[in-house]
């Protein structure tokens, strides 16, 4: 096993801010998610509130040096609470040419950059569309830009492990790793603990990356960066006491999912089909077979649904995922488990569209898909993610809704919230009050399609449950006895009963609240999904200069909160913003006649902070 070999000490003469935001890219060969997760746990470990965003290509493997082959690592780190992850980059580290000249806009005046000078070859700068070296004009003039090979100084911090060249160069994040450990004062063991873990077998090449790692943090501890450029103290956030692990959005809503069939006394079946941003929930709910969890990788979309509805049918609660284009073809599939009223949930991450679109880029593109997408008049509850962690609490409430009312769910999450992670506070089960299901077991005047009279959902009967065998299809049911029907009357009654029971939910949910200001403030600002961070951040900001600004995020999509209307009408104006053309502003001038206006893009990243600011100040000042 390789030890630390450098010195951990505090160091002096650091300045202290208050957060700062660092950025990781290179090739997509070059480790960058690997080194943005490594000081993702430093800086969780030193008591830190923290965001993240992984950003990387869609490509497989890109040819190396091409700016479509970029990959990138941000995470925002800071004592006090971190809502999004970051605006204007405080350091940017590139690896190469492409990586520069596709994140220095990111980076605000008088920001850091890091720049390996090795890689900044000729051929490289060509790939990247440079036409001469950006290290050698005056074009980074306003950024303090470090040059370092980096590329030379780790091959010569681990030359002693016999690895070729190639390979001594795979080490080269670690090198720039413990180089911004060194500025922010972060230690290396929890990293050197994970290196020496992951190549137990490899001890060399543990030992190598622990070397580069070493090596990066001595170039900064032993003053040769530049004088200008010194270290820098971020205390620890003042978070509230508990166990915590940092979590992504995929992560929360696979646990979600399991707390919830566990609330529900259900067994949890998953069926998906790889596409993404979606995948990643498929392996994360593989690994959990030792709580009962069942996984089904499916041949293709419509496979993986109609296995899920199956499994519904058969007493488990069926559980599928995909991304828009694979959500549209289930569609069929969906309306087959809303006629038949039973249970499932369908987790959409959601792209940036329309067909393959930007596969990696994160966008709000299915709220219409979501709350209308399907034939006929066939609604079911739609509820949105409003960050990483919060994902834990909307499935536990997706599974809920989907056995208390018998009805598909859809829960909408995106790229951008499924890889993003924060710190979660692990929370205490028995704070969670059970909703366990209840079979129907009595065949005394059972018929399958009666209706509890507070839900209108229609019984859940286990296949084989003695005396209780029924029909069930896609082909219109008669009311009660599940009997075929094509009579006029009976369609429309079916209908509107499936109708009511979707809106009827809406008496189940909670009023919506206000997540900041009051009611009837100048001006509101509507959002719901991953548009939380950012939202709530400029509408404090706004707030604590004095405008009259309020904020409200929704989780229920469809049906709508029963309040909602009356509280939107209080308001001067209403703003939402959304990464899509303008979905919901669509939806709530629909329902409510209310003259919302949209604030929309969809260039496949998430809202900046002053972004919001500036259009929120626009309307108020106008």
């Amino acid at each position: 096993m390789s030890e630390v070999t450098a010195i951990e000490r505090p160091e002096e003469k650091r300045d202290e801010v208050e957060s700062a935001v660092v950025r990781f890219a290179g090739d997509s060969g070059d480790g960058m998610q690997l080194t943005g997760t490594q000081f993702t746990l430093t800086a969780a470990l030193a008591g830190n509130d923290l965001a993240t965003f992984p950003d990387f290509p869609a490509e497989i493997r890109a040819p190396a040096g091409t700016t479509f082959g970029v990959s990138a690592f941000q995470i925002n780190f800071g004592a006090r609470r971190i809502m999004t992850s970051g605006d204007d980059l405080d350091v940017l580290v590139v690896m190469n040419p492409a990586a520069l000249i596709t994140n220095l806009s990111d980076v605000k005046p008088g920001g850091i950059v890091i720049a390996d000078t090795g890689s900044f070859t000729d051929r490289n700068l060509a790939k990247a569309g440079y036409d001469g070296n950006p290290l050698d004009d005056d074009s980074l003039d306003k950024y303090r830009v470090v040059k370092i090979d980096m590329s030379r100084l780790t091959v010569e911090a681990v030359k002693d492990y016999g690895l070729s060249n190639k390979d001594a160069l795979r080490s080269k994040n670690m090198w720039a790793l413990g180089l911004v450990y060194w500025m922010y004062g972060r230690r290396r063991k929890a990293s050197t603990d994970w290196l020496n873990a992951k190549f137990e077998k490899r001890p060399e090449i543990a030992g190598a990356n622990i070397a580069a790692l070493n090596a990066g943090h001595a170039f900064g501890e032993t003053a040769e960066m530049p004088a200008e450029i010194g270290g820098y103290n971020i205390p620890a956030a003042e978070i509230a006491p508990g166990l915590y692990r940092t979590v992504t959005g995929t992560d929360a809503i696979a646990l979600g999912l399991l707390a919830g069939t566990r609330l529900a006394n259900l067994g949890l079946t998953f069926c998906s089909y790889p596409i993404t941003p979606a995948s990643a929930l498929l392996h994360q709910l593989a690994a959990m077979k030792e709580f009962g969890v069942v996984t089904f990788q499916a041949e293709d979309e419509i496979a993986a649904v109609g296995a899920a509805i199956g499994a519904s049918y058969a007493g488990s609660l069926g559980v599928t995922s995909s991304s828009g284009p694979g959500i549209a073809l289930k569609m069929e599939a969906i309306g087959l488990a809303i006629a038949t009223e039973l249970p499932l949930i369908i987790v959409n991450s959601q792209r940036a569209g329309p067909s393959t679109g930007m596969p990696t880029k994160t966008e709000q593109s299915d709220l219409y898909q979501a709350v209308f997408g399907r034939n006929a008049d066939a609604p079911l509850p739609v509820i949105s993610v409003s960050s990483s962690t919060d994902g834990f609490e909307v499935a536990i409430e997706a599974v809920r809704l989907a056995t208390k009312f018998m009805t598909p769910v859809m829960l909408l999450t995106d790229g951008y919230l499924a890889n993003a992670s924060e710190p979660w506070l692990i929370p205490d089960m028995a704070d969670y009050a059970p909703f366990e299901v209840k079979f129907r077991t009595d065949p005394k005047d059972f018929q399958p399609f009666t209706r509890d009279d507070d839900t209108l959902a229609r019984p859940w009967v286990k296949p084989g449950t003695p005396q209780l065998a029924h029909r069930i299809g896609g082909i219109e049911r008669a009311d009660g006895s599940g009997h075929i029907s094509y009579d006029a009357d009976n369609h429309q009654k079916m209908t509107d009963l499936r109708a009511a029971k979707i809106n009827g939910i809406a008496d189940d949910i909670p009023e919506q609240e206000i997540d900041q200001g009051e009611a009837g403030a100048s001006l509101v600002v509507v959002g719901w999904g991953s548009t939380y961070g950012p939202i709530s951040r400029a509408v404090n900001n706004m707030r604590n200069e004095g405008f009259n600004v309020a904020h409200i995020h929704l989780r229920y999509i469809w049906p709508l909160p029963r309040n909602l209307g009356d509280l939107l009408k209080g308001f001067g104006q209403v703003l939402v913003p959304e990464m899509n053309k303008g979905q919901l502003v669509t939806l709530l001038r629909a329902q409510y006649l209310v003259a919302a206006e949209g604030f929309n893009k969809v260039n496949g990243k998430p809202f900046l902070i002053n972004e919001l600011e500036t259009a929120i100040r626009g309307r108020l000042e106008n």
